[in-house]
């Protein structure tokens, strides 16, 4: 099968980015010695320093003994994203469509900007200049058939001082590439056993058979095969630019009243819905942010169980300027409210199910409704927590919200180790509140809990408060005790037994003693 014709590629790299970006954030000048350090070795060093010896991979000891003068801050990610980001946007201002192969390194389709620009060498000249303009310097440009090979053009040493713009031929690439060594492919394991077999450089690599080496190296050695002998799979794949969400309302005169507030957001949050349509996505997290006159700021993320319309934000607005205070009991009048999505999700994954889903929705509406009526915190959903006690495992939260931490952090608490925690099952239903209940011996003694935890006598009798008209009611069978010792290393911490109970309607009782007097905190039917 006949391969595909060239899609002409233009890279654009700048050299040392990682340090650039890093030496501004440090205040670091331009000149003096600098390196990044993962790990405890060298990740990336400045030209300065690498001419004095700092190179990748050395341990940190040994770069600053080779330049005791030398700047050393850790290699930060993110940093590294954040401050590329404006050269991105540069870019992505004069063409579109581009692909950010990694921080410092973007790469588009030649064939657009070479039409527009008047040539290849003139756009990639262009568009060096317009990332110089926005913060990286010294960028160079490559223009290849392939990715890759436009990739090492930039990368590659120039021919003439200054040049900035490496172009090979169309259908030159294999030949460009076949005089590099094989560690520009980026694996240091294949370059070794490739050394080994006497094949050292890429156009020696390339002269191996398509199925000798997907045989011996399997598919991430065939796919290394095919960029060293010019023929890149891959195409440019323009990163999706995402739509500008945030909104903002700003209010003067300053609004004293949280219902002031969240009348006049209504629009802001009309907007931000009709935003998220015209993306096909809908919001399952925002984030309010709501600034008060004296420039404080008070935020809050919240969460919903299917995802934010514009009511459900307005409502979010106003609990969380009311707190759970009168509406007109702000403690400093408002001027903005600023409002971003923190998750979102495509529209057609939350659209109706071919049989609808009526019930639910109608479930969701009437909550939405109700805690609209008795505030955030009016409308609770239980989750298991983790605990000692039966009553401590249960975690209510508000409708729509998530526990701190999200699920997983509430589980990893549920599953730690809780000394003194009884296993499962657990019973069935844990009352609201403890009853009082009394239990009494064969001979009608309380009936109680020694100072070596053992009980006084032998259960034959108990009363629970409510249960049978106060009658007592006959055990069946017994289990327990067994003690619970709570924060005894303070001076209020108490000792409790815990007991199980089983009556004549073969339903078992969750008894706990404490202060010697027993309570009932569960039942299992």
């Amino acid at each position: 099968m006949p391969e595909p014709p060239p899609t002409r590629t233009i890279v654009l790299w700048c050299p040392d980015w990682p340090v650039i970006a890093a030496a501004r954030a440090a205040g670091s000048p331009p000149e003096h010695p600098f390196a990044l350090v993962a790990k405890g070795l060298v990740f990336a060093s400045s030209a300065s320093a690498r001419q004095q010896g700092v190179v990748r991979g050395l341990r940190v000891r040994e770069a600053q003994a080779r330049c005791p003068e030398l700047v050393v801050e850790p290699y930060d990610d993110a940093l590294d994203h954040r401050a590329f980001e404006p050269v991105i946007r540069a870019i992505e201002g004069a063409v579109p469509g581009v692909e950010v192969l990694r921080p410092g390194t973007i790469a588009l389709r030649s064939r657009g900007p070479a039409r527009y620009y008047g040539g290849e060498r003139a756009a990639a000249a262009t568009l060096a200049g317009i990332a110089a303009d926005h913060g990286a310097p010294g960028v160079r440009a490559g223009v290849a058939d392939t990715p890759f090979a436009a990739e090492q053009a930039a990368r590659a040493r120039p021919v003439r001082p200054g040049e900035r713009v490496r172009i090979v031929p169309v259908g030159g690439s294999a030949a460009f590439l076949a005089d590099l060594p094989l560690g520009v492919l980026g694996d240091p394991d294949l370059a070794m056993v490739l050394g080994r077999l006497g094949i050292a450089t890429l156009g020696d690599f390339a002269a191996l058979g398509d199925e000798q080496v997907r045989d011996r190296f399997g598919v991430a050695g065939a796919f290394l095969h095919r960029l060293a002998g010019g023929r890149d799979p891959r195409e440019v794949a323009a990163r999706a630019v995402p739509p500008e969400l945030r909104v903002e309302a700003s209010f003067e005169p300053p609004l004293d009243r949280a219902d002031q507030v969240a009348f006049a957001f209504r629009r802001s949050a009309d907007d931000f819905a009709a935003r998220l349509r015209a993306a096909g996505l809908v919001a399952t997290t925002i984030r309010v942010g709501i600034v008060d006159e004296r420039d404080l700021l008070l935020e809050r993320t919240w969460v919903h169980p299917r995802w934010f319309d514009a009511a459900d934000v307005v409502d979010r607005v106003r609990w969380q300027l009311a707190g759970g205070v009168d509406p007109s009991g702000l403690e400093a009048p408002v001027v903005q409210v600023v409002l971003e999505p923190v998750a979102v999700d495509d529209a057609s994954n939350h659209e109706r199910g071919l049989w609808g889903t009526g019930p639910d929705e109608r479930v969701h509406h009437a909550l939405a409704r109700v805690q609209g009526l008795v505030g955030h915190e009016g409308v609770v959903t239980p989750r298991i927590g983790g605990g000692r006690t039966l009553a401590e495992r249960v975690v209510l939260v508000p409708w729509g919200d998530t526990p701190a931490g999200g699920e997983r952090a509430l589980a990893t608490v549920r599953d730690r180790p809780w000394p003194g925690r009884l296993p499962g099952p657990p019973p069935a239903t844990v009352l609201e509140r403890p009853r009082p209940v009394d239990v009494v011996s064969v001979g009608g003694d309380t009936v109680d809990v020694d100072e070596r935890g053992a009980l006084t006598g032998v259960p034959e009798r108990f009363r629970a408060e409510g249960e049978r008209g106060g009658r007592f009611a006959p055990v069946t069978a017994w289990a327990g005790p067994w003690p619970l010792v709570v924060r005894w290393w303070e001076a209020g911490g108490r000792r409790l037994h815990r007991l199980q109970l089983v009556d004549d309607d073969g339903r078992a009782w969750y008894l706990v003693l404490a202060d010697h007097r027993w309570w009932a905190e569960a039942v299992a039917t």
